[in-house]
């Protein structure tokens, strides 16, 4: 196990509370909207989730980097949090089978981790208050000069984020003799998601976020896929203006997490910022259909209005939170699509949701052959 040498750190949120830690890795300062995930493993994937895309993110869990990394953890090409806040940061590990440890790994991305930090507290803290904004600092101290920096940090509100993870041109995904073809939004997908596309035989072409619908209806594919991203579904409405054109035409959509909301969005359904949202990979969720309980991974900041869907009889309700009745899935009963919150891939977390995407194939299936 490696000495790590640390030094004072500080975490300092918007509102002027502070919380001191100690410095793993790199010297430096990182901002973004804090927030914090639940879940006591997958700490890989979720560093390296699109949709995590600007925040600092907290780590419940007591313990990070137990088992290492390993690169077939990974959700993109890169880490993609602005920075880690933690408890215990583990720069060894134990499992077998991992290519090298969480320190190297956030050497090499160039990250700031502050660790040592009462995490329960912080937690707490902002469960009370809410997301705001934070910079964490292993460089300085100094809170005056943090709080001038600070302060010119954008609020997630009204943030758009997808172009800054989104593919600058467009690939395919898949084996090409597949018997479905599907078109992919990039607004910040995952691996894992098209990977349990391509499991279930479908030959996929990935679109940068500013793709037309023109653009990609050219392909020919028999569905289309509105991925999970970050920021705010409300700051990009070029986009909404496609998403629309891509539901009228009667072939199979899907969309999940920020697909979800642009979704919603196109149907005039408003998002709103949520108090804290939801991050981890425990939470309940009851399909309104089948009366079954899943338990789902979860990442996001905004929400989608039930109020709006009360006064639109063509969008039902199909999935509802069981934390917080928050709307988590929804179909559209003039077309042909459906979308959730959640994170049904689970990449971490359990897979009790993957039969969306069979849902979603079969519904291509039964389109195609109705052609």
């Amino acid at each position: 196990m490696k000495y790590i040498k640390q030094n004072n750190a500080v975490v300092l949120l918007e509102d002027g509370m502070i919380f001191h830690g100690k410095s793993v890795g790199i010297s430096g300062i990182a901002t973004g909207e804090i927030c914090f995930n639940t879940g006591m493993t997958g700490y890989q994937e979720v560093f390296t989730d699109p949709s995590y895309y600007g925040q600092l993110m907290i780590t419940t869990n007591a313990h990070i980097g137990n088992y290492g990394v390993h690169a077939d953890e990974v959700e993109s090409d890169s880490m993609k949090i602005a920075g880690l806040i933690c408890k215990n940061f583990n720069n060894g590990f134990s499992r077998e089978g991992a290519k090298g440890d969480l320190y190297q790994y956030f050497q090499d991305q160039n990250k700031v981790v502050v660790a040592d930090v009462d995490t329960r507290a912080l937690v707490r803290y902002i469960r009370h208050k809410g997301a705001m904004n934070a910079i964490i600092s292993s460089e300085t101290t100094d809170i005056y000069a943090l709080q001038k920096q600070l302060e010119k940090v954008p609020s997630m509100e009204g943030l758009e984020l997808s172009s800054k993870v989104t593919t600058e041109k467009s690939y395919f995904f898949g084996d090409e003799k597949a018997k479905y073809k599907v078109a992919v939004l990039d607004i910040g997908v995952k691996r894992n998601i098209l990977k349990c596309l391509s499991d279930r035989d479908c030959y996929l072409q990935v679109f940068p976020m500013h793709a037309s619908y023109q653009e990609m209806n050219a392909w020919n594919p028999n569905g289309f896929f509105l991925s999970n991203g970050p920021g705010d579904p409300s700051a990009m409405p070029e986009v909404i203006e496609e998403v629309k054109k891509i539901t009228e035409d009667g072939n199979p959509v899907f969309g999940i997490c920020l697909g979800h909301q642009a979704l919603a969005l196109s149907e005039s359904i408003a998002t709103y910022k949520m108090h804290n949202g939801h991050r981890g990979i425990n939470h309940p969720v009851i399909n309104l259909s089948s009366g079954k309980a899943e338990v789902t991974s979860q990442n996001h900041g905004f929400g989608i209005s039930e109020e709006d869907i009360k006064n639109n009889p063509n969008v039902e309700v199909t999935h509802v939170n069981l934390n917080d009745n928050t709307v988590e899935g929804i179909k559209l009963l003039n077309k042909n699509c459906f979308s959730v919150q959640y994170h049904p891939e689970a990449s971490p977390g359990p897979h009790d949701s993957r039969y969306l995407f069979d849902q979603f194939v079969s519904n291509i299936k039964n389109h195609k052959n109705n052609k």
